[in-house]
């Protein structure tokens, strides 16, 4: 007879990996009950640990930069959500939009949000005019808080939308006044960034006076202590791959839950209070949002903030400047600074490791970090449908390259044929996932959920294989697939092959329709100006032949100045795709 835990795992494979890594396979129940909670009591904690700790620290480009400490992001952030509540009159529940780059203001904004009781909406502060009106008008955003370099777009996104309050907040809020008087000096007179305001609205420092007036009367605590776990927390946005962009309901609950499970695959390399990590990623974006700056939060660690990533150069001051011990990032980040002469002159001396996601981290990449820095890449696997993170490599032992690791602790995975039966190990098929951290559905949008929610199952729309012991590899996005005279080619593996090539920076694969085999393999690929071997589309196709069989090497190879990206540094496949579609058209 199979016992219990016989059974347990062979549907948990991984579950005999955890004792091996140091993973503990049980998730426990979070000890606060809300986001706000958990923020309160870990700045509170850390304040007390250090009064004068550092909590964000945002540097610019030119290295100048503001610090905020552990007591002021508590104290600011209280202020916020009393200006929200009893300044504003917003109910709990009532959706607030954040459209903030990397800066000391956005834990300011986002805290005080969730501690008022409202819904943080995520956006993008590089959105088009209708790219916001379509997210405001969905949310029924009621405030924004926006950078005030794009309140150029507002007139118009105001015309649009329910929108009813605007707080405009500066890159450099909260540095001291020289470094401040010159960013905005600079801003204004020589890059002439800031556009006049003519809507209404109110400064960050002034809505944070008007909220603190509020507190002795009424505290913060008041709007966010009865919040429960399955309360609303935020409504992250999907890119938008496959149509127009929905609202993931993501809760108290799932954020808590995913924030565990996170630090659970991290802890082994972890040591509260004495962490710095990197983030250049968006804030905005869950991956960063939940790891960054929730997580890292919540062991103490110093959080140093990159406004904007691009050009790569930007992030060398923060690289030089700060004890830096975790980064997070995407292919196309860990890529970039492999290309900067400063950082493979300077690595940081203090990293212990790094987080990949968002992407595919290409083994080439991965392999020459670890020989430029000494230290690993660890890739995981996550969706903004998942809060993000379902699965990540082990940190104890050597990363599998090529791997998403194993299913994050309380988490389920299986992956499933087109027929809807389970496949088995070796097999590819759809990712579904179910655990904690999955996503209460999409806003007001029923069809969409019923669409990928499968009696608590959230199929993910990747193509996943597992091995023996529970270990995971992405294949590629089902629709991304390119079907070759009826041979499966995933763009992932060609990718990675180009991506060996010392004379290749970037690269993305793309099917083509093709008369003779339905669909052929198109490869974009960006020169490495670094190197001395002049790259051409020739070269590609004979790289591909000694590496790849027939059916999966490209038939044609354009080389690109760069590649369409997202804001996180994504390659946008789909924007390829959209090229392609409308050259076959005309032909």
């Amino acid at each position: 007879m199979t016992s219990t835990s016989d059974s347990a795992n062979a549907m948990r494979p991984w579950s005999v990996v955890y004792p091996q890594v140091g993973i503990a396979p049980d998730l426990p129940a979070s000890e606060h009950h809300n986001l706000a909670h958990m923020i309160h009591d870990h700045c509170t904690r850390w304040a007390r640990d250090s009064q004068a700790k550092a909590a964000f620290t945002c540097v610019v480009p030119n290295g100048m930069n503001g610090s905020l400490s552990f007591a002021q992001v508590d104290a600011l952030s209280d202020a916020f959500a009393g200006y929200l509540r009893s300044t504003l009159g917003l109910a709990r529940g009532d959706r607030v939009a954040v459209q903030l780059p990397n800066s000391l203001s956005y834990p300011v904004v986002a805290f005080g949000v969730l501690k008022a009781g409202c819904v943080l909406v995520n956006t993008n502060p590089l959105y088009t005019v209708s790219e916001m009106v379509h997210q405001f008008k969905n949310s029924q955003a009621k405030a924004l808080v926006v950078i005030d370099m794009f309140a150029d777009k507002l007139p118009e996104v105001m015309a649009q939308t329910g929108l009813q309050h605007v707080v405009l907040a500066g890159v450099p809020e909260f540095f001291p006044a020289i470094p401040r008087g010159i960013i905005r000096g600079v801003q204004k007179v020589w890059s002439k960034v800031l556009p006049p305001v003519t809507v209404p609205h109110v400064r960050l420092q002034a809505a944070l006076a008007l909220g603190r007036a509020t507190l002795h009367q009424q505290p913060a605590k008041t709007y966010w202590q009865d919040l429960q776990p399955h309360d609303l927390a935020l409504l992250q946005y999907t890119g938008g791959t496959t149509g127009v962009s929905k609202g993931a309901m993501i809760s108290h609950g799932n954020l808590l839950s995913n924030v565990q499970q996170m630090l659970a695959m991290g802890s082994t390399h972890m040591n509260p209070g004495q962490e710095c990590v990197l983030t250049a990623l968006p804030l905005y974006h869950i991956f960063a949002f939940t790891a960054n700056l929730l997580g890292f939060l919540s062991i103490g660690a110093h959080n140093i903030l990159v406004p904007s990533p691009r050009p790569v150069q930007n992030l060398q001051r923060a690289v030089e400047n700060y004890p830096l011990t975790w980064m997070t990032g995407v292919n196309t980040l860990f890529n970039g600074l492999l290309n900067e002469e400063w950082f493979l002159a300077y690595p940081p001396k203090h990293l212990k490791a790094s987080i990949a996601g968002g992407t595919a981290l290409h083994n080439a990449v991965a392999q020459r970090w670890r020989e430029v820095t000494g230290t690993p890449i660890a890739e995981g696997y996550g969706l903004t449908e998942t809060s993000p993170v379902v699965s990540f490599n082990p940190l104890s032992g050597e990363p599998r390259l090529g791997s998403i690791g194993i299913p994050a602790p309380g988490t389920d995975v299986r992956l499933v044929s087109e027929t809807g039966q389970d496949v088995p190990v070796g097999e590819p098929g759809e990712i579904w996932v179910r655990g904690p951290q999955v996503m209460q559905g999409y806003w007001q949008n029923e069809a969409e959920t019923a669409h990928v929610m499968h009696d608590g199952w959230f199929a993910t729309g990747d193509i996943g294989v597992m091995d023996a012991e529970g270990f995971f590899r992405i294949v590629d996005r089902k629709k991304d697939m390119v079907l070759v005279s009826g041979f499966n080619v995933y763009p992932n593996e060609v990718e990675d092959v180009i991506a060996q090539m010392d004379a290749v920076l970037e690269v993305a694969v793309v099917g083509t329709p093709d008369e003779r085999t339905g669909e052929a393999v198109r490869a974009y690929v960006v020169a490495n100006p670094d190197h001395p071997e002049a790259l051409s589309a020739e070269a590609v196709l004979a790289h591909c032949k000694q590496h790849l069989v027939a059916y999966k090497r490209p038939t044609s190879v354009v080389l690109r100045d760069e590649l369409p990206k997202s804001p996180i540094g994504k390659v946008l496949r789909k924007d390829l795709k959209a090229e392609v579609k409308n050259e076959f058209k005309r032909a």
